[in-house]
């Protein structure tokens, strides 16, 4: 089987970004974003994916995070789109609870080319996490990002959670476990009544 890779850039006046993603690799990373916090929570969606990814981002870190954290998440969700192809054989759906600690996250996400977010994570308040900082609420928007630029129904939902660390951290954990069953090949067909996703 071919491996399913892609690499796509962005380039604005605010932020420079390329990612490469392999979804049949090993779960190796290479995550620069300038903002460690970030750097591991993608660093999580790989090696919990089980993808090889390369992020490799360079901001408007002096104004705020923000951009570099959208724009990354961006071009994630567009390279992500573009190795997945036309989904031929693909489980699919995947949902799921992940744990980290006291945090218990719950996620269920659909392949379906519709996207979708929801977003219903209660995070404690939080000082900004990292040198430079990143503030904590900004995964919302990360992965509402990805889930539109990928084309997938991503739902997101905390049960439980007093350490925001922890569930931001279970949520990235969640999206990567949910993904790397999704993506797995089953068949080969297209698991859609349409015949397409």
């Amino acid at each position: 089987m071919n491996h399913r890779t892609a690499t796509r850039e962005r380039v604005t006046r605010e932020t420079s970004i390329r990612v490469t993603i392999d979804l049949d690799g090993t779960g190796v990373t290479a995550v620069r974003t300038g903002l460690p916090f970030y750097d591991h929570m993608l660093d999580q969606l790989g090696r919990h994916g089980g993808f090889d990814l390369t992020v490799e981002a360079a901001g408007d870190l002096h104004v705020d995070a923000h951009h570099t954290v959208e724009d990354t998440a961006i071009v994630l969700g567009e390279a992500f789109r573009e190795a997945l192809g036309d989904k031929a054989g693909v489980r699919r759906f995947a949902s799921g609870l992940y744990p980290l600690d006291e945090a218990l996250v719950e996620v269920a996400l659909d392949l379906s080319g519709r996207p979708y977010f929801v977003w219903d994570v209660v995070l404690p308040e939080a000082i900004p996490l990292g040198d430079p900082p990143m503030d904590p609420s900004m995964a919302e928007h990360a992965l509402q990002s990805f889930a539109t630029a990928a084309g997938i129904t991503l739902h997101v939902s905390s049960r439980r959670g007093r350490n925001v660390h922890h569930l931001v951290e279970a949520s990235f954990k969640g999206l990567a476990r949910c993904l790397r069953e999704a993506v797995r090949v089953d068949g080969d067909g297209v698991p859609s009544t349409k015949g397409v996703l």
